[in-house]
């Protein structure tokens, strides 16, 4: 029975992800894309015709399962998305190799924004439009939408949503968690009607403000040109474009906190804090390193001081939050100026937000257990507690944070000597994994531009897909199944 459940609710999240293609299928109807008109078609009606006698089958079947039920499931829905998302690349032989279409799918759901296509400008419209939707289906999480839309999930929705959203501590801004994640839904819709708005009155065309908004909001980076934010040459997009990658790394119910004036919990809240003032001080390092090396971060040279600020946040804001947009050729800034950017490369922006990485609490985490382990060498009988929000923090957050991040570092590690051994130099590699299970994809050194994985094996790309997935998805939800006590 708790197989058969679990199937229908594995097609019924699929289905409402391959739904979505209606609005690329529809923009291919209307500018006569032919072969975009069969690939979405194919791929609709296959799993419509698939999904509509399993769920007649499996209609009766009651709806609730454990955590461990909700991990697999989770996980099996991203893998099946993933899939049945690359098929409009790979059926329009846009994309000629299964490998490719499915790395190019994973990067949109996961919000990575990597990428295997080197002229993206030839590409139809319609696909264009289909791998910024992936990021925007992506960012806010698949399985958070259905919670939203599906309240039959019941007593199940939570551990849907635990097993999908990022950070250590999964927070509830309502009592019910349907009603949470259809509150979270509607800030993430306004802030991208807002966004495209934004960005048509700064000069973009229509379609190309909404597939920027898309991939800002979700964190992703993925652009409808082959040189992404740069090619506007506008500085009122791109302080637009950093505002809501800022406000897209923030942790969405702390957002929602400060739409209800809760001023105090917002004021007094570590992670906040902690990702505020790591915006500044990296901006203003990158922005004072290009400055004085003359080029104010662009290219060809201008020793503008706004032009360096201007890039210094850009910059921060877009590895920070792992959107990955670029502006300028950033390797010909000053060394100090790319550390930096290889730094924010393993922290990444606030929990419960659509961006990737570490998060920052589990830094703030990890900065303040290490004070306390130095408070424990001048007084070794004292007793200490890390402090999180102006609260005491619970000592099994230390633990798991611990845990995760040794965890983040080894697969990173182990990644990197894979791709070494593929003939990458080792700083390419490590820069190479540390973007993809960050979900960040601008890149450093050779990894500059997000197209440069077109030229890696097949087999790196299976490799690198799954540690997007599992980057997405914090790691364990990915890993749990390795485990014989899961299995037991």
């Amino acid at each position: 029975m708790k197989r058969r459940a679990m199937l229908r609710l594995l097609v019924l999240l699929v289905s409402l992800t391959v739904l979505a293609m209606a609005l690329p299928l529809a923009i291919a109807l209307a500018l006569k894309e032919n072969a975009m008109v069969k690939a979405f078609g194919i791929t609709m009606g296959a799993v419509f015709a698939a999904a509509v006698p399993v769920l007649a089958a499996t209609r009766k079947q009651p709806l609730r399962f454990t955590a461990s039920d909700g991990f697999l499931l989770v996980f099996l829905t991203w893998v099946a998305a993933c899939f049945l998302g690359a098929l409009p690349y790979y059926l329009s032989r846009h994309i000629l190799r299964m490998a490719d279409a499915v790395y190019e799918s994973v990067s949109g759901f996961t919000t990575t924004g990597s990428s295997i296509i080197t002229d993206l400008e030839l590409m139809p419209r319609s696909l264009i439009f289909w791998r910024a939707e992936t990021h925007w289906l992506g960012g806010m999480g698949m399985v958070v939408l259905t919670v939203a839309l599906l309240p039959l999930l019941g007593v199940g929705g939570f551990q849907l949503v635990k097993a999908e959203t990022t950070g250590p501590d999964k927070d509830r801004i309502t009592p019910k968690i349907t009603e949470t994640a259809k509150l979270l839904w509607l800030m993430y819709i306004i802030l991208t009607a807002v966004e495209a708005l934004l960005l048509r009155l700064a000069g973009m065309s229509l379609f190309d403000a909404v597939i920027h908004a898309f991939s800002t909001i979700a964190t992703g980076g993925f652009s409808s040109r082959n040189e992404s934010i740069a090619y506007y040459q506008s500085p009122l997009i791109e302080w637009i474009i950093t505002v809501f990658m800022i406000i897209a790394g923030c942790n969405f119910s702390l957002l929602y906190r400060l739409f209800r004036r809760k001023f105090r919990e917002v004021y007094y809240n570590s992670e906040a804090r902690a990702y505020a003032l790591i915006i500044v001080i990296a901006a203003a390092i990158i922005a004072l390193s290009t400055a004085t090396a003359g080029n104010g971060g662009t290219d060809p040279p201008a020793s503008a001081l706004p032009a360096a600020i201007r890039h210094g946040f850009f910059y921060t804001a877009s590895v920070l939050t792992t959107t990955g947009f670029s502006v300028a050729s950033h390797n010909l800034w000053p060394a100090l100026a790319q550390g930096v950017l290889f730094v924010l490369l393993f922290i990444g922006g606030c929990s419960g937000s659509t961006a990737g990485g570490i998060k920052v609490v589990r830094h703030v985490v990890l900065v303040k257990q290490m004070q306390n382990e130095m408070r424990k060498v001048i007084y070794p009988r004292g007793v200490f507690s890390i402090r999180l929000n102006n609260k005491v923090g619970r000592r099994d957050v230390v633990y798991g944070v611990s845990g995760f991040v040794a965890l983040y570092f080894i697969i990173t590690g182990l990644c990197s000597l894979v791709l070494a051994g593929a003939g990458l130099d080792f700083y390419s590699a490590l820069n190479a994994s540390a973007s993809s299970i960050g979900n960040v994809g601008l890149g450093l050194g050779h990894l500059e531009s997000a197209a440069v994985f077109h030229a890696f094996p097949a087999y790196i790309k299976w490799i690198l897909s799954f540690v997007m997935i599992a980057g997405r998805l914090e790691l364990w939800t990915a890993l749990v199944f390795l485990s014989k006590a899961y299995w037991r």
